[in-house]
Order: structure tokens, then sequence, then C-alpha cells
């Protein structure tokens, strides 16, 4: 995986510092996903959303299969650890943070598990065709460097991972609710193919700070129609459009 440049190793890490807190979100800034507020006016929002509307490599996008370059890529290697469930309801997704200690290790490098979150319908799409859901789990490594793995499930079988966390819905929006009788492991959320494409984006949300490697893992994960239902009444199409690819070099396991 090639390193940031020196400019976008400090755009990334500035914002992570500034207007970035620990999920990775804009802090104290109102957007949605519709309306005035809404992704096509994000940059308007405040200054520091500017690269929601400038920003040459943003998230996510739809990835061109043919065109990408493939390769032996080394695998990610997952070391999810057990953890009490902490479950919020941010109002435009639910977020599950991750206690310390879990790591994906990626070239040798090691990135920490610090939350994941939900958006249906799914925001990455292979060839004009997207997924029913995805889950983006947000990872840090050394020098603040964000790392992106995204797992996209499909409408099938009960998924006891999923029925869990909604199970466990918070009854008050933006307080984390913490369950420490129920133990979790992200592990559990990955499919058993973990062949991925990569690339180099942007955060999909406000602020849209570039400089954070996505890893899309290519086989969908199956959820009952009736759980994707339940998400999508509680959090509507909180997905933001696709970008321009603007010729960005994509990776692809074979």
């Amino acid at each position: 995986m090639s390193q940031l440049g020196a400019r976008g190793f400090a755009i990334a890490l500035g914002a992570v510092l500034s207007i970035v807190g620990a999920d990775g979100h804009g802090q104290g800034k109102q957007w949605t996903y519709a309306g005035k507020t809404g992704p096509a006016r994000w940059d308007t929002l405040s200054k520091d959303f500017a690269a929601c509307k400038d920003g040459q490599i943003q998230s996510p996008i739809d990835i061109p299969d043919a065109s990408t370059r493939k390769g032996d890529f080394p695998p990610i290697l997952f070391n999810y650890k057990p953890v009490p469930l902490k479950i919020v309801d941010r109002g435009h997704t639910l977020q599950v943070n991750y206690a310390p200690g879990s790591i994906a290790t990626i070239e040798g490098v090691p990135y920490e598990l610090v939350h994941f979150e939900f958006h249906r319908p799914g925001e990455h799409k292979v060839n004009g065709n997207g997924r029913e859901m995805e889950a983006q789990l947000v990872h840090r490594g050394p020098g603040g460097k964000l790392v992106i793995i995204s797992v996209l499930f499909d409408a099938g079988r009960d998924n006891n991972f999923i029925k869990t966390l909604w199970n466990h819905l918070p009854k008050e929006k933006g307080k984390e609710s913490v369950v420490d009788a129920v133990k979790i492991n992200a592990v559990d959320l990955l499919p058993n193919d973990k062949g991925y494409y990569a690339y180099t984006g942007s955060l999909a949300t406000p602020p849209c700070t570039e400089g954070v490697t996505w890893f899309i893992l290519k086989s969908p994960v199956p959820v009952a129609a009736g759980d994707l239902a339940r998400f999508g009444k509680a959090f509507p199409a909180n997905a933001r459009p696709v970008q321009p690819v603007n010729g960005r070099d994509i990776r692809a396991t074979p």
C-alpha cells in the first residue's frame, strides 16, 4: 500500500486532530443526506467542509472492475477481539464503538479498529451495481492515518451478528449505550473470502478529508430482508452519491 504524500498526510492528520472527532465525523456541524443540508451542499455548511466539493479523490466511488490493477496483493490480517457492545444512534447512522486492542495488519502496519457504522444503500458500487447495505470499519494507524474496510451486504438469510446489534438499538440519539452483558467480535461481520478492491479516497461524510485508504471486500454478506428494512426505516437513504474516479489507481486481488 502506497504511503501518503506529505501534503495528503498533513491534511489527514490535521483533520483528525482538529475537526474530526474520535468517530471520524465532523463535529458540531449540521449536515444530512437530503435537502438543503444534503451531500450536494455539504461544502456550503462550513469552510472546514470545502473538500466535499473541491476534493479530487473523494469517496465513495463506482469501481470499474475491468480497469482495476489486479495482482497478488498482500492479504489483510485481522486480529479482532471480543468486546462489550457500545452502540450509538448518531442521527444519520448507527455506530458501534470498539474498545482498543483489535488490529487489522496491512503490509506489516497495524491499524486499530476504532468504530464501524452502516449505510443503506451501500455507498460503493462495482460496475454500476450497488448493494443493499455497507458496513464501514474505521481504523487508525501510525501518525493518525485512517484506513476504512468496507463490508457489503445483500438480502438473504438471517445474520446473527446484525440481529444482535439491531436487538440493542439505543433508545436515545447521540448517547452511547453500553451493553456489558453482550460481547461482539467484529470478525463475525466479515465474509469468508477477504479479497478486496483498494484505493485512496476520503471520508465519505463531512469534512470529506482526503488521504484515507479504502479496502472494499469483494464478497457480500447476507442479511435478512426484514433486518435491512428495519435499518432503512430508522436511517432512510444515508448514503453519499458516488464521486468521480478521476483516474485513480484502484487495486484488486484476483
